[in-house]
């Protein structure tokens, strides 16, 4: 384990997003009973001096099968526990100064003894076996909510969460889009991998600058008329089959349509702040459809490969002809 002072770096604890990390972010710990032998929380802090001098706790991948023994951290702004095998939420009563506290990869079933941790502005038990959002109600300095790849099946229990910026929630069973209205401060919203049939129930998420829809079950681009400020959009791996429904998000730099049905470019030509725009795998097929990004000047990015159009033996000279701000076809960038 490595405990760091105050004074040192931030820890930096993620791959970020469900859409950002899916490859790197795959469950690797042992999924089993925990050995009365192995050690607990307390076996790794060897010193009750710590409570004085570090500020950043780091006790990763300790095979660490119970939480107590921390009482000696009182000091404490984060604590890893990553990677372990920890089942219960327990005995953290006296580290109410947390600000950042990391549960990813346990095996913990339930949201629950969080209640006296009031300072605490981030939240990671991705990776667990959690089936229901709980147990948060007095967490109300809450920035970063981070519970991707549980077994979770509702949106609930987030209504106190008023100053909320990020939440994942990205690999779960749910099914609607719901209960988030109360969610004025989010910015960042991950429902990737999920079951999700509608875009619905977004209309209160004014300040909403990231959405992450990425494979699930999507047919219609609609209900985003209100989120007059997104700028990166991500509804690949759906079931879309026209593009539509997005005259007022003109903030737009990110578009990712990509493996969905869609066989034309069409209700864009209005999105003149694209950067990227990812329609691969898609069934599109004249040349003139890239007329509708004519007007993205700073366009750099485009993603059409298996599309129609790759068979044409001009593709990439036909591109960078009809998009000359492009700098990167597909993976490839252009060269000069």
């Amino acid at each position: 384990f490595m405990l760091t002072s105050a004074g040192q770096p931030p820890l930096d604890r993620r791959g970020e997003s469900e859409e950002s990390g899916d490859d790197e972010t795959r469950r690797k710990s042992i999924n089993g009973d925990v050995d009365p032998n192995q050690p607990t929380a307390s076996n790794c802090v060897a010193s009750s001096m710590f409570h004085v001098v570090f500020q950043d706790v780091d006790l990763v991948h300790c095979r660490i099968g119970k939480i107590e023994g921390l009482e000696v951290l009182q000091k404490a702004k984060t604590l890893s526990l990553r990677q372990n095998l920890i089942k219960k939420i327990e005995n953290l009563d006296s580290l109410s100064s947390l600000r950042e506290l990391d549960l990813y990869d346990n095996q913990i079933r339930r949201l629950e003894n969080l209640h006296n941790l009031t300072e605490l502005e981030q939240l990671d038990v991705s990776f667990n076996i959690l089936r229901k959002v709980e147990g948060l109600e007095q967490l109300t300095q809450l920035k970063k909510l981070f519970l991707l790849h549980n077994k979770i099946s509702n949106i609930c229990n987030l209504d106190h969460l008023s100053i909320l910026e990020m939440l994942e929630l990205g690999s779960n069973r749910i099914r609607v889009i719901e209960n988030l209205d109360s969610l004025t401060s989010l910015q960042s919203l991950f429902l990737g991998t999920n079951k999700i049939t509608k875009l619905q129930n977004l209309d209160g998420l004014h300040n909403l600058t990231v959405l992450s829809i990425q494979s699930n079950r999507i047919t219609k681009i609609d209900g985003l008329q209100n989120l007059v400020n997104l700028r990166e959009l991500y509804l690949s791996h759906n079931g879309i089959e026209v593009i539509e429904g997005l005259e007022n998000n003109k903030k737009l730099t990110t578009l990712d349509i990509a493996a969905n049905r869609i066989k034309k470019i069409e209700n864009i030509s209005h999105l003149t702040d694209l950067e990227e725009f990812w329609m691969n795998d898609n069934q599109i097929e004249n040349w003139s459809d890239l007329d509708e990004l004519k007007n993205a000047k700073s366009l750099e990015t485009v993603y059409l490969e298996r599309n129609p159009l790759q068979k044409d033996p001009q593709y990439r000279r036909k591109i960078m002809l009809a998009l000359p701000s492009v700098r990167q076809i597909d993976a490839t960038f252009i060269r000069f």
